[in-house]
């Protein structure tokens, strides 16, 4: 069960960093952006994110992944962290948390 909770605790790090990281464009964090999709944290403590992008021609295409993979390297417990980036479902605003909405005036 310790371990389990290694995992919990784990996973909570892991979202306290993403929400650390912002797109540059929008005063939002990419969590409550909604432009992460799933943290996968195995038992070796190896972290694999599924995250999008707000468009494929986004200008943080090519660092943005880059700065998640590091910062997510840099807690302490995690062995490994591979970011993938997938288009499918396309980002929307209806991924976005009521917080993030809200920071835009879209509320």
């Amino acid at each position: 069960m310790e371990e389990f909770n290694d995992t919990i605790n784990l996973g909570e790090d892991v979202v306290k960093v993403l929400k650390g990281i912002y797109d540059p464009e929008i005063p939002v964090d990419i969590y409550e952006l909604g432009l992460i999709y799933d943290v996968m944290i195995n038992e070796d403590n190896e972290v694999k994110i599924l995250m999008t992008l707000t468009s494929p021609n986004c200008p943080v295409a090519e660092t943005l992944p880059m700065e998640v993979e590091e910062k997510i390297k840099s807690i302490d417990l995690v062995k490994s962290c591979e970011v993938e980036i997938t288009f499918d479902p396309p980002w929307s605003k209806d991924l976005m948390s009521e917080e993030a909405k809200l920071e835009l005036g879209m509320l």
